[in-house]
């Protein structure tokens, strides 16, 4: 853990403008390498349990109604969003858990990342360092850069002002914030070396992101058998 807050590390950073127009942003920022390719003991246990103890902690509260959750719709509002259309990443997947009783596997990376980000209500990025060019930035988007979506039969681009990760090369890695990723950065079951970002805008946001930072460290060790750099927190200069 960094012992003052920053804007940026080596692998990922936020544009000043940003910054400027989101103050309450916080995040944590972990590489994660040398991952064994296939799957993971004891992963789908610990997934299934969180899934059911998150199931009956939304039965207690409205998804909409949990902090960190209200603090993403309103980020979406101030960049001309509407987050009841295009919903957080995090929001997206409590409602799908709430509604259908399960959020199915795809690969023990993204199933670490989903538990993690069910477990603390944050979004969660996991960016396969082989389909990304470093350093990624968060910036508002002209409105010419290529995104190409998970699914999607050819390229997109951003609105205009939209909140946008970058990398050096210029694609996009993830659209409106953290409503969804790229293709190319995509953890898939063969990734051996991943970037991963939890961020928060909410009161508690650094405590939380950092909690959270850990508790993928640590399930990458254990599942995956990985070695795991420091979790980084970052966000603005504090006035």
């Amino acid at each position: 853990m960094t012992d003052q807050p920053a804007t940026e590390t080596p692998s990922f950073g936020y544009d000043r403008t940003v910054l400027d127009a989101f103050p309450t942003i916080r995040a944590a920022v972990v590489q994660v390498a040398d991952i064994e390719p296939g799957g993971a003991d004891g992963l789908a246990d610990e997934y299934r349990s969180q899934q059911l103890a998150t199931i009956e902690r939304l039965a207690q509260i409205p998804i909409a109604e949990i902090a960190s959750i209200a603090a993403w719709r309103r980020a979406f509002s101030r960049f001309g969003v509407k987050p009841t259309q295009h919903r957080s990443a995090v929001e997206a997947l409590l409602r799908r858990l709430s509604k259908q009783g399960e959020v199915p596997s795809i690969n023990p990376l993204v199933d670490i990342g989903n538990l993690v980000s069910i477990r603390h209500s944050l979004p969660v990025a996991v960016f396969d360092l082989e389909g990304v060019s470093l350093p990624i930035e968060v910036r508002f988007a002209s409105g010419d850069e290529v995104f190409h979506g998970i699914g999607t039969d050819g390229p997109d681009h951003p609105s205009p002002g939209e909140v946008v990760f970058i990398d050096a090369a210029g694609y996009v890695c993830a659209r409106r914030w953290c409503w969804r990723q790229s293709a190319q950065s995509a953890a898939g079951p063969d990734s051996t070396r991943v970037l991963i970002v939890i961020e928060g805008h909410h009161e508690s946001a650094s405590e939380d992101v950092m909690a959270a930072g850990q508790d993928i460290a640590d399930m990458a060790v254990r599942h995956l058998h990985a070695t795991v750099g420091p979790v980084d927190l970052l966000s603005p200069e504090l006035a």
